[in-house]
């Protein structure tokens, strides 16, 4: 991977605040920062604004509401009806109806999956150990 160097120009305070977490943490500013970047980038990608600042504000939650977020998933009613939508898709048109439904539910099961992946990597910067994905089954 080739790395791109940048100059970050902060204000004094701020600076002393990354280097003390930095040195908790016994890492480089440089890699918090690229952290920092890295678990935002998602939060930047995605297409409305509300959702980014959303993603952007999980960084405020607790680890248990991090931990709930991970696991959040389409009710099984969405599930179904979304299933439902794509194979009468594969065999006939939808209504303009159906098709809206289905983009609806589309557009929540992607922003449901950046909400959990988000998550992941949220509890992943706070030391948590994510690497056994039954720990990400929804509960419901």
């Amino acid at each position: 991977m080739t790395l791109q160097s940048i100059t970050l120009n902060v204000p004094e305070q701020l600076y002393q605040q990354l280097r003390r977490a930095a040195e908790s943490r016994q890492r480089s500013v440089n890699d918090l920062l690229v952290e920092a970047i890295t678990a935002a980038a998602p939060a930047m990608a995605t297409n409305t604004s509300e959702l980014r600042t959303a993603l952007a504000n999980m960084t405020y939650l607790n680890d248990a509401a991090l931990w709930q977020a991970a696991r959040a998933t389409l009710t099984p009613k969405q599930r179904e009806t979304l299933e439902m939508l794509h194979h009468k898709q594969q065999r006939e048109t939808l209504s303009a109806t159906e098709a809206q439904e289905m983009k609806a539910l589309e557009t929540l099961y992607r922003d449901t999956l950046l909400v959990r992946a988000q998550a992941a990597v949220l509890l992943q910067q706070r030391h948590y150990d994510i690497s056994d994905a039954s720990q990400f089954a929804p509960i419901e």
